[in-house]
């Protein structure tokens, strides 16, 4: 076999009728009388296999083979508009590397704990392997944009000595018999950077303690952050704003076939352009305590009652229909609706229930709050786009955001909410710059200036206007994939009570 050349699956449609060996595992087999069918994966794509009852020891070995069995098959490619990639292989060899016992994950329903212990095999699902692709772009798309944009990458710390942001979500490290902690972000160091060499970001882990198990909230998850010198509020939000096209239009562009294969709909995300729609934070509260807004909610809520009743009587039908005789195919698609309906009634049946509550939490928003998970998702679904909301109250924001100049009560800050209801997936400000002021802002949050006299050096030799952002990778999949949890969205998700596998 060594003398027919090694190919990967999505290289095929370069070598029709030629002979080539693909090298994977058995994601799918099945036989009907004289003809064997693999479905094989190599990590670039999936490729159906035929093989022939005429090839007996290569019929035989097929017949032989186990779900996630791995193997090296040598074959002839051939056009197929039906195959997956346009090609199939028609197979004169198999070559067995190993044959896998019975897999754990099966066509039928599991649940999430399951699937979660399982997560190391659960990596090899089609729908897992799509949303990873997806994940690749996305970090390289940002990573092509700093570039072009000429950013330095600058590596910064995962063990600190304090707090970056709220002093309750810390994770507490023994090191050498001193406590610091797992970083909440690489701002402050990258800070230190930025005067050096002007535009500079990181990306990186970063850890939260927070006691949260809503959709949106890991514990650990990667972030990307740049920061710019000589640089205002509106200059961050034109970078967060111009990475934020550049990186949806190569996800558009790069991932047409994995966004399908998630059922992800393109539209929503064609829509999204520049300029993105801005409101302040009091522009933001009166949305949420307006009648208009209280009219479209209640709409939506009733439509969505209508869409889950509409749900529960089709998972009834097909319920009823799989107790009758029919052709296996038959069973298998139905089967495959069935649970796709069940996770979809369940996701629906939970926002539903939580949803008059968020609407009346809406209606009677306080001022001086942070705007929760529910408020975000609110205000982001009245908008195609991306949506920034500015100036926050400096009580509920962190102490280095720059104290806004005709309202003292309020920091010179944005957010970026995703559209469709999936929030927040932005967080920049412009910095404090003033040394007196960062340090009663430092003193203010119950903080000690002595544990940030190196951050407060930045201030007393040649301090600039300067700010920057955090773009959480995995909210970004999220609402890019459509997808409901971000703990879908990275390959080992590390959640409040989950540290296995």
């Amino acid at each position: 076999m060594s003398e027919v050349p090694i190919k990967q699956i999505n290289e095929l449609s370069e070598y029709h009728d030629q002979s080539v060996t693909l090298q994977g595992w058995v994601a799918g087999i099945r036989s009907s009388g004289k003809v064997a069918f693999l479905q094989i994966r190599d990590g670039s794509g999936v490729c159906q296999c035929v093989v022939e009852a005429q090839e007996e020891e290569a019929f035989a070995l097929a017949k032989s083979l186990t779900h996630e069995s791995s193997v090296r098959v040598r074959g002839e490619v051939r056009g197929d508009d039906r195959a997956p990639g346009g090609c199939e292989l028609s197979v004169q060899h198999v070559d067995v590397l190993h044959v896998a016992e019975e897999f754990p994950i099966g066509r039928k329903a599991h649940g999430t704990d399951f699937l979660m212990k399982n997560r190391h095999l659960w990596l090899r699902s089609s729908r897992t392997t799509a949303i990873l692709k997806v994940r690749h772009v996305i970090i390289q798309a940002c990573r092509n944009f700093f570039d072009q944009r000429d950013f330095v990458l600058i590596d910064t710390p995962i063990l600190s000595p304090g707090a970056g942001e709220d002093t309750q979500t810390l994770f507490k490290v023994d090191y050498f018999g001193d406590d610091t902690f797992l970083t909440q972000t690489g701002q402050l160091y990258l800070e230190s950077a930025c005067m050096a060499l002007g535009k500079v970001y990181c990306f990186g882990p970063t850890f939260r303690a927070e006691k949260s198990k809503t959709r949106r909230h890991l514990t650990e998850f990667w972030m990307l952050e740049p920061e710019i010198a000589f640089a205002d509020l509106d200059d961050v939000i034109q970078l967060a704003e111009d990475m934020t096209c550049y990186v949806v239009a190569a996800v558009l562009e790069r991932c047409s076939s994995e966004l399908e294969q998630l059922g992800r709909d393109v539209e929503a995300l064609k829509k999204i352009s520049a300029p993105f729609p801005r409101m302040t934070y009091d522009e933001a509260v009166t949305m949420l305590r307006s009648p208009d807004l209280r009219a479209r909610l209640d709409a939506e809520l009733a439509a969505d009652r209508e869409t889950l009743a509409e749900r529960v009587a089709r998972h009834a039908e097909i319920k009823e229909q799989l107790k009758g005789s029919m052709k296996k195919w038959k069973v298998e698609a139905l089967t495959t609706e069935l649970e796709e309906l069940s996770d979809s009634i369940q996701e629906l049946e939970q926002d539903l229930e939580t949803r008059p509550q968020h609407i009346e939490q809406a209606q009677a928003f306080e001022w001086g709050k942070d705007l929760g998970g529910a408020d975000e998702t609110i205000l982001s679904r009245q908008f195609d786009s991306p949506l920034f909301v500015t100036d926050y109250p400096k009580d509920v924001k962190a102490f280095y955001m720059k104290a806004s100049e005709t309202d003292p009560r309020l920091v010179r800050n944005m957010d970026m909410l995703a559209p469709e209801g999936y929030g927040e997936v932005i967080g920049g400000s412009q910095r404090e710059a003033d040394l007196d002021l960062l340090v009663a802002a430092i003193e203010a949050k119950g903080l000690n200036p002595e544990n940030y006299d190196w951050y407060l050096d930045l201030r007393r030799y040649g301090t600039v206007p300067h700010g920057g952002f955090g773009l959480g990778i995995e909210r970004t999949v999220s609402w890019l994939c459509g997808l409901t949890h971000v703990r879908e969205t990275i390959p080992f998700p590390r959640t409040m009570g989950r540290i296995y596998p």
